[in-house]
């Protein structure tokens, strides 16, 4: 599903993947109209505009994220943005957005993405107010005391 209130953007995002071989089953220009199919289609890539006229990209993602048992809560969310400032791209990250994409991007931008969010492993987390994928692309040694709850739990089960 491609959302972008620019018919313009909307037209070029989806040659872009139309030239890949993938189809967009959806593409809307509004959050409102996205939200309405998002709560009874299934997708499986989200390509969302941060700046709607309605709903704005970061609502509709903490929507998603949120929306229960609604299988598309987990659909990896690539956002898009043009003129986009530092604290835009935490605000993307922190809505649970999988990647920004600036704009203008190419189509190999776009592809490469996309193809990220495919292979990407990182699990979906929540904690506190946030919900969606781990915020850390480092899979370092830490030395200090384990907090994560998953972590914590499969090491009471493996000495138990």
């Amino acid at each position: 599903m491609i959302v972008d209130d620019s018919p313009f953007s909307l037209t070029l995002t989806t040659g872009a993947l139309s030239g890949f071989g993938i189809r967009p089953a959806f593409a809307v220009g509004s959050g409102g109209e996205a939200r309405r199919i998002l709560k009874d289609k299934p997708v499986d890539l989200l390509i969302v505009d941060t700046d709607l006229p309605d709903v704005d990209g970061f609502e509709l993602v903490r929507w998603l994220r949120r929306s229960g048992p609604n299988p598309n809560a987990f659909t990896p969310v690539i956002m898009t943005a043009s003129h986009i400032r530092r604290g835009r791209v935490t605000e993307a990250r922190d809505c649970g957005a999988n990647f920004v994409v600036t704009k203008p991007f190419s189509a190999a931008m776009l592809l490469e993405r996309i193809l990220w969010v495919a292979r990407d492993t990182r699990p979906f987390l929540e904690v506190g107010d946030y919900l969606g994928p781990d915020r850390r692309f480092r899979n370092e040694d830490y030395d200090g005391e384990e907090r994560r709850a998953d972590e914590i739990r499969k090491k009471t089960v493996e000495f138990a």
